[in-house]
């Protein structure tokens, strides 16, 4: 027998004709077709290694493997996009308690929020600036306080005169063991809308006067109208 007239007709044999993929991804149908022809038509004399072609297996399988998971967090993403966007939704008209020390006066509703005392604080002294860093109004809240303590402002400056509407900042002050210390005020807002996500940017609940603010950073909700 002609040994090398054999393996050069094996070589000559025209290929099986896999037909047209209806895509350019390499299926893992697709990828074990090409490896039982290649075991096929392989030189006998020279055999294809074995743990050549586990590697390759391996390979095929951890891409797979790897895309089906991709899969899997995409579609889970869009499910938790979802239910964070319906729970979005049903803030709108609530107000909000957000870890910000700025709040937005209407005119109208007092501006309310909430000071972190921790364990214990002595009186408390909350300055309000207006947009430009003037002090417009100063309140003091006698104490011993601890944990979370609620405030309002009416809107009002020193002199009992009612101020324009728009963005003023409450800054915090307080004895803790004697010592004058900065502590964080964190004001309520009104939602007004709620900006979709779309898996890479959260969903927004957007505040009266503040703009758009991540769902998750919002602290509490309150209800519709400040006390």
């Amino acid at each position: 027998m002609n040994i090398p007239g054999y393996i050069n007709g094996l070589r000559e044999t025209e290929p099986v004709d896999l037909g047209t993929p209806k895509d350019q991804q390499l299926k893992q149908e697709d990828f074990f077709q090409l490896l039982t022809q290649q075991l096929a038509y392989q030189d006998p004399f020279k055999p294809a290694d074995n743990a050549e072609m586990i590697s390759q297996m391996t390979a095929f399988s951890t891409s797979e493997g790897i895309a089906s998971m991709t899969k899997q967090i995409a579609s889970l993403n869009s499910v938790m996009t979802s239910s964070q966007a319906l729970q979005a939704s049903s803030l709108v008209g609530q107000r909000v308690l957000l870890p910000v020390n700025t709040g937005h006066w209407d005119g109208k509703a007092p501006v309310d929020g909430v000071i972190v005392a921790g364990s214990g604080v002595g009186n408390l002294t909350i300055t309000i600036e207006n947009e430009v860093g003037q002090t417009v109004r100063t309140l003091n809240l006698a104490g011993p306080h601890k944990g979370n303590v609620p405030f309002a402002w009416d809107g009002l400056d020193n002199n009992g005169e009612a101020l324009k509407s728009g963005n003023y900042k409450f800054k915090v002050n307080g004895l803790v063991n004697g010592t004058g210390t900065e502590l964080n005020a964190l004001v309520f807002g009104k939602v007004s809308s709620v900006t979709l996500g779309n898996g890479t940017n959260p969903n927004l609940v957007n505040v009266v006067g503040m703009g758009g603010v991540p769902l998750d950073k919002v602290l509490e909700i309150a209800g519709g109208t400040s006390a």
